[in-house]
């Protein structure tokens, strides 16, 4: 229930804004707002908040949200506005804004929907950087003659 609740979240979001930049600024129709709304909603819902986020946090799931968005305007715009409409403009001004929603969205994600598992600790952070440390040991000294050691 709680990602059908997110999902209406985000698709409220997606359709505000894109309404705003690309139906007032831009002159797109409702419709064509209307099929790019629930598509991006769609893939990005699924890529970003419920893969993406977990993994790399919020400014990973942020960024991808944000290339995402402005590929798919991009791509989708090209096919379904039929104005003449700067689609380097418009893609990048509504990723932009998309971009900021989605900020908060993935903290009301990561809080309600992930239950606070998108966001690591620091104690988290801390282990998976001890993890990535080298070793060393003398063994790997052996056939060094001891002037070249100093």
């Amino acid at each position: 229930m709680q990602h059908w609740k997110a999902v209406l979240i985000k698709f409220i979001m997606c359709f505000a804004v894109l309404g705003l930049v690309l139906g007032l600024f831009f002159g797109v129709s409702f419709a064509n707002i209307l099929i790019l709304s629930v598509l991006l909603t769609v893939v990005s819902y699924i890529a970003g908040d419920v893969y993406l986020l977990p993994r790399f946090e919020n400014w990973g799931a942020t960024l991808s949200d944000f290339t995402l968005a402005f590929v798919a305007i991009y791509l989708l715009g090209s096919f379904l506005f039929e104005t003449e409409v700067p689609l380097a403009t418009a893609s990048l001004v509504s990723s932009a804004f998309l971009a900021v929603g989605e900020y908060f969205f993935h903290k009301y994600m990561a809080e309600n929907v992930l239950d606070g598992h998108a966001i690591r600790s620091d104690e988290e952070k801390e282990l998976i950087h001890q993890k990535l440390q080298a070793e060393y040991s003398e063994e790997l000294n052996k056939g060094i003659p001891e002037d070249r050691e100093k």
